[in-house]
């Protein structure tokens, strides 16, 4: 396997095929893991805050580093205060269609499930914004399964349009897109794209995704590459946690944002942390479900090596470990959300993409970061800021 120093593939499939964390190197890695003494970590812990190379987070993720949780918490608190300040963004997502042509095993929106689907027009998407809107929102993510036949760019551009005298960012968590379409929709004012590998093993990623356009890894892989050459403000990552080891899955998620920071400069990376959770026809006991306490080490660990990076938690995180992972280095979370198109309106019942578990309002989550001494952010880019030629 080559050295865990900084590695300098020329794209992020050389990247993690010579780690070997695409899972041809899973058993070297598991051994390394269980390697790992003491004495490193406290030298990982000595390191500056920011730096990053791998075998640091290898040590930081590794077992014996559960016993220095507390010292992580406390230096990842010190290093998103400076980095941060007491300043915590506040988003929502609106759900547009659940239709979809993938057959994702652990999603709710699966083509071969079997339920009324519900696709809303932009008159229909707007009524949804003004309900968001009226909580005080001005971050919104458009969220769709892949429903291109529907949810075109055209679609976005003309619904972006009309959104932009209410929200000041705007950002989308769609189906992959070429570098040209991201292009027209962060000309037409969303900034930001999120999007998923689901998980960086490509056995477990082929067993989860048996059709679709999506079952292709490679082009999933590719997409962050499409995202920063478009120009986009924001490029959101992050593997699906209980799909496969989430220790892996934090080294190649690692790799992949250092990859994407050294190439695309313009943009920021964020992180998000999705954990899966029960949806119509699926059973969570068929998966590697990942624990609270290691959820934290994850998160910890990516802080000490990442300072500047945004971090996000959304509502499918029960309210107890929200509240305390907003001080560990959480510096974005959705409040209030709504996993089914439609749900805000109230217009009709559609199944959700998956059940939430934190169902406090927007005002309390808000109440709940003043109480702790942080500041929620409503607003966090205006459109005026930018300086027309």
């Amino acid at each position: 396997m080559a050295d865990t120093k900084i590695h300098t593939g020329t794209n992020i499939k050389t990247v993690l095929t010579d780690r070997g964390l695409d899972g041809c190197g899973r058993d070297i890695w598991t051994r390394r893991f269980e390697e790992i003494k003491t004495a490193e970590v406290e030298w990982a812990l000595s390191r500056k805050p920011g730096y990053y190379v791998l075998d640091r987070l290898l040590v930081l993720v590794a077992p014996v580093a559960e016993n220095y949780l507390e010292q992580m918490a406390q230096l990842a608190h010190q290093v998103t205060l400076r980095r941060f300040g007491r300043t915590v963004r506040l988003y929502a997502p609106l759900y547009l269609s659940n239709f979809c042509v993938n057959d994702c095993v652990y999603c709710g929106f699966n083509r071969t499930h079997d339920f009324p689907r519900i696709r809303l027009t932009i008159e229909q998407a707007l009524a949804e914004a003004d309900v968001i809107a009226k909580e005080d929102f001005k971050d919104l993510l458009l969220v769709s399964s892949e429903d291109r036949d529907f949810i075109t760019v055209d679609y976005l551009i003309e619904l972006a349009s009309k959104l932009r005298e209410k929200f000041s960012s705007i950002s989308v968590e769609i189906y992959q897109m070429t570098t040209e379409e991201y292009a027209k929709l962060f000309a037409a004012g969303i900034e930001g794209v999120t999007l998923y590998q689901e998980t960086y093993d490509r056995d477990t990623y082929r067993k989860y995704h048996p059709a679709g356009p999506k079952a292709d890894y490679d082009q999933r892989l590719s997409a962050p590459d499409s995202i920063g050459q478009a120009g986009m403000r924001e490029i959101g990552i992050g593997a699906l946690l209980g799909l496969s080891d989430w220790r892996l899955e934090t080294l190649a998620l690692a790799e992949h944002a250092h990859y994407l920071m050294k190439r695309y400069w313009q943009s920021r990376v964020s992180f998000s942390f999705p954990r899966l959770r029960p949806a119509k026809d699926v059973d969570p006991s068929q998966f590697a479900l990942l624990s609270d306490k290691n959820l934290v080490q994850m998160i910890l660990a990516l802080r000490l090596c990442f300072a500047d990076a945004g971090f996000t938690i959304s509502t499918r995180e029960p309210a107890h470990l929200r509240d305390q992972l907003v001080k560990l280095g959480i510096t974005r979370m959705s409040a209030g959300s709504k996993t089914n198109p439609g749900g805000y309106s109230g217009h009709g019942s559609s199944v959700e993409q998956f059940e939430i578990d934190d169902s406090r309002t927007p005002a309390q989550i808000a109440a709940m970061l003043k109480s702790q001494g942080l500041e929620p952010v409503w607003k966090d880019w205006d459109s005026a800021f930018t300086i027309d030629d």
